[in-house]
């Protein structure tokens, strides 16, 4: 008899629903052309909703941990929370990028957006090495394709090319890095590499750092960030979205989890590190922000900026950091998506890419999308009454307990510089006019769009709706941060 695993079907429906809906859509490309657009977008929508509604059961099943597959992977309400974010996230991205106008890969773009999904479902879940890696591997290759999939624009084949080689050397860190942790502890599992007797061996510190450097690769800190900002601007606006928010919202689960499991004897060394990365991350964010034109690019600087006040919670070590970085990636995400939905809606209204110039008189003739993009701009610079201004007082609160005040000096610095660059969008939305500048929408009135219109409201509501129930999402942070051994 063959000594077979039990499997926790549970623990890996958001998995295989994503996986499910990237096989319908796959098979949606034998179908007619507007038969294939729509039969692949609904079952990407249902699997991405069906991802959610399961991540929501099992973190409602999951009080207290499970080791699965023999201890490849880890059912707690961590992961749980995480996937949820995730699975309302990729719902967002697909209606925002319904009416993206592609020829003949429609079935192969949601397949790969629900293929990549699943990745990083399966990704927050790993409880050791080997399926870090693997889950890491997973949802990379379908970015890399889904980034030059507009194969008729030289912008997206560049930035998916910078992509896949930035990409793949973070990678080859992170797994000769997670070699060196095993040459010197012998072990994968993650708690099994805490507990092993290897304090001070330099093939663990140096694996560490390693894995640590091709993590800040994925969360965009710099200085690992090169990357970012060509690969923001260059690929499908839907697509930048997706990765602003939801592969940051993996990797930042994933590096909090690896740190505190894996590596609580380290403690010394890694949250200086970590706080190191952070203050970089705010300081090149903010000023490499402030000498943008292009809307993209100032979001993908902004995102830099956002991952150093997101890092600052890690280096705290404390379920309360914990509690602050799952809390500030709920409101974030929503801001991402949104503001990338809208920046979509004005690349197809003027089919050209959106700078400071072309958003002028933007909030004056399209308002709703112009109201939008101000509070996401807000949002983002934490001001009252978006989620942002509790996510960055939650961050603060926990560094300053854990004694980085001069982090917390740094991060409301950084808060009052990103001012320049935020408000700035918000002036060209409303002081200046289109007139005034010749600049006029391409072909008259935009065509009527209902599901970006939806994904954009669906961000609002998140956005302002994470400041009015502040209390609530702390309570489900602080359960899923429980399930960390702090």
């Amino acid at each position: 008899m063959i000594d077979t695993p039990t499997v926790d079907w549970l623990a890996l429906s958001p998995t295989i629903a994503l996986l499910a809906a990237a096989g319908v859509a796959l098979l949606s490309a034998l179908l007619a052309g507007w038969m294939r657009k729509s039969v692949a977008g609904i079952a990407a929508l249902l699997g991405f909703v069906g991802a959610a509604v399961c991540a929501g059961v099992v973190f409602d099943e999951s009080s207290t941990p499970e080791v699965l597959l023999e201890g490849t992977m880890v059912r707690d309400q961590l992961a749980a929370l995480a996937q949820l974010v995730l699975g309302v996230t990729g719902a967002v991205v697909v209606l925002a990028s319904w009416s993206e106008r592609r020829r003949e890969n429609h079935a192969e773009y949601y397949a790969l957006l629900a293929t990549a999904g699943a990745g990083m479902v399966f990704f927050v879940g790993a409880d050791n090495l080997m399926t870090l890696f693997l889950g890491l591997e997973w949802f990379s290759l379908c970015l890399y394709i889904l980034v030059a999939i507009d194969s008729e624009r030289e912008t997206s084949l560049e930035a998916g090319l910078k992509y896949l080689i930035v990409g793949g050397f973070g990678s080859s860190v992170l797994l000769f890095g997670s070699a060196l942790v095993y040459g010197a502890t012998s072990e994968l599992s993650f708690p099994a590499i805490a507990a092993a007797d290897a304090s001070n061996d330099a093939f663990l510190y140096a694996g560490l750092a390693m894995i640590l450097a091709g993590l800040a690769f994925k969360v965009s800190a710099a200085p690992f960030h090169m990357w970012t900002p060509d690969v923001y601007q260059g690929s499908p606006t839907s697509i930048t979205g997706f990765m602003a928010a939801a592969t940051k919202t993996a990797a930042f689960v994933v590096t909090l989890r690896v740190l505190v499991t894996a590596f609580p004897a380290q403690e010394d060394l890694w949250t200086v590190t970590v706080a190191v990365l952070a203050a970089i991350s705010l300081v090149w964010g903010n000023l490499g922000a402030l000498a943008q034109r292009d809307l993209k690019r100032i979001l993908a600087y902004s995102s830099i900026s956002h991952a150093g006040f997101m890092l600052m919670a890690i280096a705290a070590f404390s379920d309360r950091g914990a509690e602050a970085l799952l809390y500030y990636l709920i409101p974030y995400s929503a801001m991402s998506v949104g503001a990338f939905a809208v920046v979509a809606a004005r690349e197809r209204e003027l089919n050209a890419p959106v700078t400071l110039d072309s958003l002028a008189g933007m909030g004056w003739e399209r308002p709703y999308y112009g109201v939008a993009l101000w509070i996401f701009m807000l949002g983002m610079a934490g001001f009252p009454l978006t989620g942002g201004m509790f996510g960055k007082l939650f961050v603060f609160s926990a560094a300053y307990d854990a004694g980085d005040w001069w982090l917390v000096l740094l991060g409301v610095a950084a808060t009052a510089v990103s001012l320049g660059y935020y408000l700035n969008v918000v002036r060209w939305l409303y002081m200046r006019s289109g007139a005034e500048l010749r600049l006029a929408p391409a072909g008259g009135s935009p065509p009527r769009d209902p599901a970006l219109g939806i994904a954009i409201s669906a961000s609002v509501v998140v956005t302002v709706g994470s400041f009015f129930v502040v209390q609530p999402i702390l309570d489900v942070a602080s359960d899923a941060a429980g399930s960390l051994p702090f």
